[in-house]
């Protein structure tokens, strides 16, 4: 295992990342997706060029737009790009539910796991871009070696057990 290192000048602490903007070549089919499927709301859209969606408690956790893409492809494989956007979810009832939403969509899973420190599912949204839906679990809870280091598995997650949270 290669040891934590340490930034030699750290981000000030309570940083975070705000939200995630996509280039997308079709605005009504991804948010047909994100709203739809998954239940974001849209806060504001501009035409057929951008919106904006939130699960309510921000201004938005998901920004696209077309005014680079629209009408694009996806980009081959073996390139370079974003791996997934992480959503988040406050409770494995909550993630439940979302994996419900994906089953009455017929929306495709391409992985879920249990990493001890979370349960995640794997999923593409409509223009290939991978989405990781998740909940952590207490930190009290995460597994840990001999020495007190994390030690995150990647272990098959039960979905049935899931479903019915």
């Amino acid at each position: 295992m290669i040891p934590l290192q340490t930034a030699p000048n750290p981000v000030a602490p309570g940083t975070r990342i705000g939200h995630v903007h996509l280039k997308v070549a079709d605005l009504d089919r991804m948010i047909g997706f994100y709203s739809g499927v998954l239940g974001l709301s849209v806060m504001q859209r501009f035409g057929d060029e951008a919106a904006f969606l939130s699960d309510g408690r921000y201004h938005h956790a998901i920004g696209m737009n077309t005014w680079e893409s629209k009408g694009g492809k996806r980009p081959p494989e073996g390139t370079t790009g974003l791996y997934h956007t992480a959503i988040l979810y406050p409770d494995r009832a909550a993630l439940g539910d979302a994996l419900r939403r994906l089953d009455a969509a017929g929306w495709p899973l391409t992985g879920a796991s249990d990493h001890g420190v979370s349960e995640a599912l794997y999923l593409d949204d409509p223009e290939g871009n991978g989405v990781e839906l998740y909940r952590d679990r207490p930190e009290a809870d995460w597994p840990r070696d001999a020495a007190g280091r994390l030690a995150m598995v990647s272990r098959r997650l039960d979905l049935a057990a899931l479903r019915a949270a």
